[in-house]
């Protein structure tokens, strides 16, 4: 699974009420929630970024509460995967669960700038800055995380696999 698309920086302990303000819990309307990613962060973000773009973040990406409106805001926007330093454990699973994937970087959280254009192979666990011409490790996905990833969630992938399962017998 690669991504290609431009760094969009955050720094450390970016929590939910930053990606997704709970002025907005009202709805899960995905498109509702990408119309408001980052906001209280960066009010600008969703006007600046374009499909398959990055969040590139430090440590502690997505403290704070277990909801899962955060990765859903993230993922609706366009966003192709976040790359951070460490992510909160709840929100790591979430954004799994919905698909999004994220990636461990420290090397690449630190030395990436805004703007950069990167490409991202979650298989291999590398990082390509394109602009800077380097390239970082990451934790590369187990096959059971990618499959996961590429069924678009856990629910679709529980659900195909159903599928699956009936049609053998």
């Amino acid at each position: 699974m690669k991504y290609k698309g431009r760094a969009y920086k955050f720094g450390d302990n970016v929590n939910t009420d930053e990606i997704i303000p709970a002025r907005y819990l009202h709805t899960i309307d995905p498109q509702e929630l990408a119309a408001h990613c980052m906001e209280d962060a960066d009010p600008s973000f969703v006007k600046k970024i374009n499909e398959n773009d990055i969040i590139v973040a430090g440590e502690n990406f997505g403290c704070g509460s277990s909801r899962e409106h955060a990765p859903i805001s993230i993922k609706a926007s366009g966003v192709s995967c976040v790359i951070a330093t460490s992510f909160a454990r709840i929100f790591y699973r979430n954004a799994i669960n919905i698909g999004l994937p994220i990636i461990v970087s420290k090397g690449a959280s630190r030395d990436i700038k805004q703007k950069n254009m990167l490409q991202v192979d979650t298989r291999k666990g590398k990082i390509r800055n394109i602009t800077r011409k380097k390239e970082y490790l990451s934790e590369a996905y187990s096959p059971f995380i990618q499959k996961i990833i590429r069924a678009d969630g856990l629910m679709n992938f529980v659900t195909r696999k159903k599928k699956k399962s009936k049609k053998r017998k």
